[in-house]
């Protein structure tokens, strides 16, 4: 399976940040204003950090859609399907050319 992206921070750095997101939404306007004021003192995106609460929402069943383990997974088998097309549509020229050379054999 495939590496996930890692980025300049650390997988704590990610849930200490998420968490801080859930405890201090309450205290804002909104959640994009708790974490806007969250990601500045971070010093990541504003973008980068809505990113990561939208997946942990996700994972923990409070938002609809994939998880980012069930996106990668997906991605994974689509790469694998590709492949075994390719190799089927190789395997059937072959099939075929070797047929018509054995049509095309002369009989004893």
């Amino acid at each position: 399976m495939s590496k996930q992206k890692q980025g300049p921070f650390s997988p704590d750095v990610r849930e200490r940040a998420i968490r801080l997101v859930r405890e201090q939404t309450p205290q804002h306007a909104s959640q994009w204003a708790a974490i806007t004021a969250i990601a500045t003192k971070l010093g990541c995106t504003k973008e980068t950090l809505r990113r990561w609460v939208r997946d942990a929402e996700r994972g923990a069943g409070e938002r609809p859609g994939p998880t980012r383990v069930e996106e990668d997974r997906v991605k994974t088998l689509e790469r694998e399907v590709k492949e075994l097309r390719r190799a089927n549509e190789i395997l059937r020229k072959a099939s075929a050319y070797f047929a018509q050379a054995e049509l095309d054999r002369p009989i004893r």
